[in-house]
């Protein structure tokens, strides 16, 4: 059945507001409009609201309130952590994947294009898994050069393939070498508890946007005890002068509000979330065509209900014309979703994730559905018919 809604299916690109967090913001925006830097009246209320809001954050991470530092977004939150600690400590070395964000392959591509850093790719196999045992080679060399402290930069979550990076063996394996340890947690916040005062990293990133919170605020984790940085935006002294700038009041309140209700209701979420995830899997096997390249397949470990992000599954789709025009068709049906090819063409943007897989087939077509709290079985079920009937019509020609 034909759902009387378009069809949501990209959660891992943004989330809709949730009311609740809306109706925390709403007063922020209307009545306590005080500058929060303004010790009148005013804005004492609203500099209240802040600290309460970054209260929250640490307490549902387990770590103090001044390891919390509110940002525009992930991507700002990924570059003070890396741009910063990369001046503060005069580091001339950095790892990462060629898996990661943009947010931070670009960073750290720029600062190696300046000579600021030598960077150094880790290995990846062709399920996206990380080569732990090449990131210890890697700073076992840099160490034995005599070039000082190397940074890491490995994401928690994959936001296009769902795999996982085991943060307690990485961040093991950094304090071996002295590393500094970031992690890009945008997909992971608010999905999965992170406990600070257990897992050795000394960076972690939030955007409020991932767990139905606003959009263009976040968050960054500095470990007190092993990173001292120095401020990546200058002006004034908000955010205890690591970050100028008049606070995004409603935002940030807005952001501790929709990670106190992800952490309220993560288990039944996670719960519902899985078994969509689960049901789209199953009914794919089952009803898609076999075409060039063979049946339906599922990228990196997306289709691991275990054990990758369970808000992502990436779908690997038999060769056909239709994969050139796969998410125009999508979208003409009225399903949002994302991907993008192993290569790019005139028509197909291409994904720098995929493309990095050794062994990938260009061939095929390529689609991520994300899956959030306010999708249904129904919705589901129609994005699963909606796709097997593109194939299904374009390979019986």
């Amino acid at each position: 059945m034909k759902p009387t809604a378009a069809v949501y299916l990209d959660n891992a690109a943004t989330t809709r507001l949730d009311p609740e967090v809306l109706d925390a913001m709403l007063p922020l925006m209307t009545e306590q409009f005080g500058n929060p830097s303004s010790i009148h009246s005013h804005g004492r209320p609203v500099r209240t609201a802040i600290e309460k809001a970054r209260k929250t954050v640490a307490g549902l991470l387990n770590t103090s309130p001044a390891e919390i530092f509110f940002t525009s977004g992930g991507t700002e939150a990924d570059n003070t952590a890396i741009q910063s600690s990369i001046e503060t400590y005069r580091l001339t070395h950095a790892i990462t994947s060629p898996l990661e964000h943009h947010a931070v392959l670009h960073t750290l591509d720029h600062l190696a294009k300046r000579g600021v850093i030598r960077l150094s790719l880790v290995n990846v196999d062709r399920k996206g898994h990380i080569d732990l045992a090449h990131l210890e080679s890697l700073l076992e060399s840099n160490r034995n050069e005599g070039n000082g402290r190397s940074l890491v930069s490995l994401m928690h979550g994959n936001n296009e393939i769902g795999n996982m990076l085991d943060l307690h063996r990485t961040g093991e394996i950094c304090r071996a070498y002295d590393a500094i340890f970031h992690s890009d947690t945008v997909q992971t916040m608010g999905h999965f508890r992170h406990d600070l005062q257990q897992l050795p990293v000394d960076f972690i990133v939030g955007a409020a946007h991932k767990f139905h919170g606003p959009k263009g605020v976040g968050f960054l984790y500095v470990n007190a005890d092993r990173a001292k940085i120095h401020p990546f935006m200058y002006g004034g002294a908000q955010e205890r002068n690591m970050r100028g700038g008049t606070e995004n009041v409603y935002g940030i309140v807005g952001l501790a509000k929709a990670l106190e209700i992800a952490y309220r209701d993560m288990d039944a979420h996670r719960q519902h979330i899985t078994s969509l995830k689960r049901r789209m899997i199953e009914q794919l096997r089952e009803k898609m065509p076999d075409g060039a390249g063979g049946p339906v397949l599922f990228n990196g470990d997306s289709a691991d209900i275990d054990n990758s992000l369970y808000t992502v599954l990436n779908v690997s789709l038999p060769a056909s014309d239709i994969n050139d025009m796969l998410l125009f068709s999508l979208d003409i049906a009225r399903i949002s979703a994302s991907g993008g090819s192993a290569c790019s063409s005139g028509s197909n943007v291409g994904s720098h994730v995929l493309a990095a897989l050794p062994g990938l087939d260009a061939e095929r077509g390529y689609v991520r559905f994300s899956f959030g709290k306010y999708n249904t079985a129904e919705e589901v079920d129609y994005a699963v018919d909606t796709l097997v009937g593109l194939y299904q019509k374009e390979l019986v020609k």
